[in-house]
């Protein structure tokens, strides 16, 4: 403890510590004074794990904890604070090999540049067993590369190329400078943590639905791009309206939907977009001058519907200043790739309906299950929801972390907030 209040209380990130400039805070980077412990680069931290080679690998087998504990947790500062003794030690005796690019390597593959794979997997902790012909892509490396791709939020499927060989090129002390950074940051919000509360991570794309410091719920999440950015905050969901209309915001109607008629006039109507004067009276799209400044004289919204609806079947809704929220999506093809940042600054949530459940859970005495929430989503109506106790969310900016069983996890730099030299694996 003595060193992490060494970090917190440093004079270069103590507005770190108020949740209010948490956004100016994550610019800067710091550096523990205190010397770092140099222990066992192979095994410090890490628990034994058993391969298997059936091509069906769970969260744990890939280095999940027996616990799934919530990424802003009591046990993640010292599980961090460990990982940043490994990786200094990494770091101390000389990081890891640079693998050269090349052609994508995969179970079977015969290439010299599997040597340095196989090292660089070593280092990690994601092979512990180096054995057999070196310049082979075996099943235990593929194993390995399946860890090292969940431990940095891509899609296991044990192949090294494109953005897996980006990451795996990221230099250690990359690395252990993401690590010192976000020990900060994950500890701006740990104290006084609630028993119940939804966390988005913004550049991991995720959302964890938490109670009692554990993962009771995950969801892939697709967020804002870079240049349409999720805003960092702290609020509490308090109403669900099921089947939504969408109001569209000032800044959409000018980005998108200005060029958007202007090169397709039908484009309101394929969408079922209404355009509305100050007197609430619906107007023709044909008799608005789109290339002139009068469309945003008007509001826009769009009419509920699964499939056309930008909302989904479902918003959920928290106090903010910036007209965000967390909502269904039609284009749920969207959450299948590594890269999840696609929206003009809301979260969409994969599987909405279950977090909805959830959310609502002792909401009413009739109870509320997945089945009623299907059932209200497939009736088409409208229906707004007030939760009698508000759920706390935090949407926070964290590249990386740690579990108590000495998994590390990495994310790229999404937004550039890390600092320079941290965006390597996103370019």
């Amino acid at each position: 403890m003595d060193r992490l209040k060494s970090v917190v209380t440093a004079s270069a990130m103590c507005c770190a510590l108020a949740a209010s400039a948490y956004a100016q805070s994550s610019q800067v980077e710091y550096y523990p004074s205190d010397p770092l412990r140099v222990d066992s680069i192979m095994t410090a931290g890490v628990r034994e794990w058993q391969p298997k080679f059936d091509g069906n690998f769970s969260r744990r087998e890939l280095g999940g904890p027996e616990i799934d504990y919530a990424t802003l947790s009591g046990v993640t500062i010292p599980s961090v604070m460990q990982a940043i003794d490994r990786y200094a030690a990494i770091v101390s005796n000389g990081g890891w090999p640079v693998i050269p690019d090349g052609p994508t390597l995969h179970i079977g593959s015969r290439d010299q540049r599997i040597i340095a794979l196989r090292r660089h997997l070593a280092i990690t902790g994601d092979l512990q067993k180096d054995e057999g012909d070196r310049s082979r892509f075996d099943a235990l490396v593929e194993h390995a590369v399946r860890r090292f791709q969940f431990r940095h939020g891509l899609i296991p499927d044990g192949a090294v190329r494109g953005e897996t060989l980006a990451a795996l090129n990221v230099p250690a002390i990359d690395r252990l400078r993401q690590l010192r950074t976000n020990v900060v940051r994950i500890n701006t919000f740990i104290s006084g943590l609630p028993e119940k509360y939804v966390m988005v991570n913004i550049p991991a794309a995720e959302i964890e639905a938490v109670e009692s410091e554990v993962v009771v719920q995950r969801h892939t999440a697709i967020v804002g791009k870079p240049d349409r950015q999720t805003p960092v905050l702290l609020s509490k969901v308090h109403e669900l309206n099921f089947n939504p209309f969408w109001h569209v915001p000032k800044s959409i109607v000018e980005r998108d939907i200005i060029p958007e008629m202007q090169k397709d006039p039908g484009y309101l109507e394929r969408y079922v977009i209404r355009a509305y004067n100050v007197k609430g009276e619906e107007v023709a799209p044909q008799a608005i001058d789109w290339n002139s400044d009068e469309p945003l004289k008007y509001e826009y919204r769009q009419d509920p519907g699964e499939d056309i609806n930008s909302l989904g079947v479902v918003k959920l809704n928290f106090s903010n200043p910036y007209a965000v929220f967390l909502h269904d999506t039609p284009k749920k093809d969207l959450f299948e790739g590594n890269f999840r940042a696609f929206s003009s600054g809301c979260v969409r949530v994969k599987n909405i309906e279950d977090l909805v459940t959830w959310l609502l859970q002792g909401n009413d005495d009739e109870g509320w299950t997945r089945a009623k929430a299907d059932q209200v989503i497939a009736s088409k109506e409208r229906l707004d929801v007030k939760l009698k106790n508000p759920v706390p969310l935090y949407v926070v900016y964290v590249t990386a972390w740690a579990s108590p069983n000495g998994t590390v996890h990495f994310r790229n730099d999404l937004y550039d907030r890390d600092g320079p030299g941290l965006t390597a694996a996103a370019n």
